[in-house]
């Protein structure tokens, strides 16, 4: 009887430890993201179909260009890594300082879809998306995700 037990406790460690990985490791689809966010505001402001078309081409070239800058983030994270191995303060200093951009370029990308998103909102709707951010703690994050 144990010797069954442990058989099945290894098969099911064995098969637990391959599915954990694979789903660890799949990036979030950008288009499912921007639609989820869509419907969420949706709800929340009851948004026309308009600007729901309105808003799934701002969210959607925000996430072009996140992207973009993810690829580049990356990249600067390389060099950070291959320079601290180096011992290199220069390159060290370097892709800290690309990095820091980066960060402020997503930033700055995120703020723009979204003040881009605000002016296509009504004045109610607009009251209720501040309320909505001001609950959060955080303006033009709200269902990143």
């Amino acid at each position: 009887m144990k010797r069954i037990s442990s058989q099945m406790l290894i098969l099911f460690l064995t098969l637990a430890g391959s599915v954990a990985p694979a789903q660890r490791h799949q990036p979030p689809d950008p288009a499912q993201m921007t639609q989820r966010r869509i419907n969420f505001l949706t709800e929340e402001l009851g948004l026309s179909a308009a600007q729901q078309q309105q808003a799934a081409a701002i969210f959607n070239n925000a996430a072009a260009n996140e992207k973009s800058l993810a690829d580049q983030m990356k990249a600067a994270h390389e060099d950070l890594h291959a320079a601290i191995a180096r011992n290199d303060s220069a390159g060290i200093d370097q892709a800290a300082s690309s990095i820091g951009n980066l960060m402020a370029q997503s930033i700055s990308g995120h703020a723009k879809a979204d003040a881009s998103f605000y002016q296509t909102l009504t004045p109610d709707q607009q009251s209720k998306y501040s309320q909505m951010h001001s609950r959060e703690g955080r303006f033009g994050m709200l269902m990143r995700e």
